[in-house]
């Protein structure tokens, strides 16, 4: 069972960056797809980004341009670099990965300020 744990997350003023970190309990050489995604108060969750292991990406409309979601096996960690953050993108982002099954990490806070 794979194991994820966010984190970077934090208060941010508009206009403003934050790098979010998933670090994996096991090697994701062999993660089919991992990806984040969030969800704001009284909101569904959606996705934000995702990242494939041949290093394909796909990204929410809402954030393309401003967040880069990438992964580095070597150190069982992906991450997603958040510029020009707005308001908008205040929600509790969560990593996820796929091999077999789905795997969840507990979540952290990205809060932008206007």
């Amino acid at each position: 069972q794979v194991q994820l744990v966010e984190s970077g997350g934090g208060l941010v003023q508009a206009g403003g960056s934050l790098r979010l970190s998933c670090a994996a309990s096991e090697s994701i050489f062999s993660i089919h797809v991992m990806g984040w995604y969030r969800q704001a108060p009284g909101k569904q969750r959606e996705l934000v980004a995702i990242i494939a292991s041949g290093g394909s990406t796909t990204y929410a409309d809402s954030v393309k341009g401003r967040f880069t979601v990438s992964r580095d096996s070597a150190k069982n960690t992906m991450y997603l670099q958040m510029n020009s953050l707005k308001p908008e993108d205040t929600a509790v982002y969560y990593c996820y990965a796929a091999r077999f099954t789905s795997y969840w990490g507990q979540g952290t806070q990205v809060t932008v300020s206007s």
